[in-house]
């Protein structure tokens, strides 16, 4: 999965000390204070801002430096690091400012942690609390949370009506045959995936009910019937682009993924006005935001960096 541990060692072969980031571009959009940046409180401030690879990454990433120039810095975009922890280490070690983390990385891949705390607001605390002594800041988290779920079509959900994973569960036993799944590998295997959510719930889906493949695969499989339910990440467009009905985690077993600026402390000291000028924008995004987003360049073929800025304008942070 595109945030878990098994990208540690990956990233780690890939990215040399330093992180290797010895390029860029400055971030050079037409853009003035609108709700945000009054009065340029980082005017003189030299930032660089960065991200993982994926769409949400970049669409958050791009979200932020927008803040920053409008605020008055000169931003340089160094966004699109792959793996998850090539950014992180930029930020900690100074060759990037600040990028968007989620809380369930930092607490489980980068702090070490097996158990993830169930409330969001303390699984956040915690985060901050731990990151602080590695010189990394952990400002306001967002509402987005970018977990796993299951989701179903329209069609299945009209046959069988669940709304939650226990129904899902209590499904499963009255009726065997109606649960057949469509996962991921890793998710198959992995104790905060299938096999500790069958555990929960108490759920118990027959082998040959579980088809793995790919991510994207999944969710045209979803859409067309093939299986009942398939893993999904909360934030991903296409569940708002193909109608799917995405399933509550009611017991509340799937780690909080909330995306959250991480500023570097030092920096964080030098210019406090970040956290102020990121504040608004950080208090909009949602889940429904995201996979709106997250849509326009998944679906429709948009480029991040454009989606964000046009979000920008059109909420009016930005003019």
């Amino acid at each position: 999965m595109r945030r878990r541990a098994p990208l540690l060692l990956a990233a780690l072969l890939v990215v040399p000390s330093g992180c290797g980031l010895t390029s860029g571009s400055p971030m050079v959009d037409d853009v003035r204070p609108g709700s945000i940046g009054a009065g340029e409180p980082l005017k003189g401030a030299h930032l660089t801002v960065t991200s993982k690879e994926f769409t949400e990454q970049l669409i958050l990433g791009a979200i932020m430096g927008i803040a920053f120039q409008a605020a008055g810095a000169d931003v340089l975009d160094r966004t699109g690091i792959q793996g998850s922890i090539g950014s992180r280490e930029a930020v900690k070690n100074g060759d990037a400012d600040a990028q968007y983390e989620y809380t369930g990385t930092g607490w489980i891949t980068y702090l070490g942690n097996s158990r993830p705390i169930p409330d969001p607001r303390k699984q956040w605390q915690a985060v901050r609390d731990a990151d602080l002594r590695n010189g990394l800041t952990w400002l306001e988290p967002s509402k987005l949370d970018n977990t796993y779920a299951l989701a179903m079509n329209q069609a299945n959900f009209e046959k069988y009506g669940t709304r939650t994973l226990s129904e899902v569960a209590a499904l499963s036993e009255r009726d065997p045959g109606a649960v057949t799944l469509c996962v991921e590998s890793e998710f198959a295997n992995r104790a905060d995936g299938l096999p500790g959510m069958e555990k929960a719930y108490g759920m118990s889906v027959p082998a040959k009910n579980v088809t793995q493949m790919d991510t994207g695969i999944i969710y045209t499989q979803v859409e067309k019937g093939a299986c009942t339910y398939g893993e999904v990440f909360t934030t991903d467009g296409r569940i708002k682009s193909m109608n799917l009905v995405v399933m509550a985690d009611d017991k509340k077993f799937f780690p909080n993924y909330n995306a959250t600026p991480v500023v570097n402390s030092r920096v964080l000291k030098e210019w406090p006005a970040i956290a102020k000028v990121i504040e608004p924008v950080n208090a909009r995004l949602d889940n429904s935001v995201a996979q709106t987003l997250n849509a326009r360049v998944d679906v429709d073929g948009q480029d991040p960096h454009q989606v964000a800025l046009d979000w920008m304008k059109a909420e009016g942070f930005v003019k």
